[in-house]
């Protein structure tokens, strides 16, 4: 009996694990013309390649510092005193905001990220670079924000 019982309770645990560890079981899934696609679940009928991926949620962790304000001036602390800054002050703000915005903009040309680029032709003729439409709408959001601050800088400079 003491042996029937034992046998039951880790049928019970077994059950109850089960959906536990299928929660942490991803699919990639590789087509015929090499698009990447992940899924919860295998699928019946794919004409691909099927990669099982076990995840272990104790090994994937990470503790993420708090986000620095994009600019000086957004800051709570700051706010009162750009409110009385003087012009000298102001300006100098203005270039900071300039100096980040330029950093940012070389930053995103020089060190485009994982799914920026595509690459578009055949393997037996070449392919070549092509940068992805959310890639250039960034960069153009990127530049307007340059392009913003030099007209800050340059009207607070006329000021002086």
């Amino acid at each position: 009996m003491h042996r029937s019982l034992t046998h039951l309770a880790c049928a019970v645990l077994l059950a109850a694990a089960a959906p536990i560890a299928l929660a942490q079981t991803v699919y990639k899934l590789i087509d015929r013309h090499g698009k990447i696609t992940y899924a919860e679940e295998p699928p019946k009928y794919f004409d691909g390649q099927v990669i099982r991926i076990d995840i272990d949620p104790n090994a994937n962790r990470a503790t993420l510092a708090a986000p620095k304000p994009v600019h000086p001036t957004a800051s709570t602390e700051t706010k009162p005193a750009a409110a009385e800054a003087t012009g000298a002050q102001k300006l100098e703000v203005a270039r900071q905001r300039l100096e980040a915005a330029r950093k940012a903009l070389e930053d995103a040309r020089d060190k485009p990220g994982d799914g920026d680029i595509r690459f578009i032709g055949n393997a037996g003729g070449g392919t070549r670079p092509v940068p992805t439409e959310a890639y250039e709408q960034r960069l153009a959001n990127l530049e307007r924000a340059v392009k913003e601050a030099e007209d800050e800088v340059r009207g607070l400079e006329k000021q002086q």
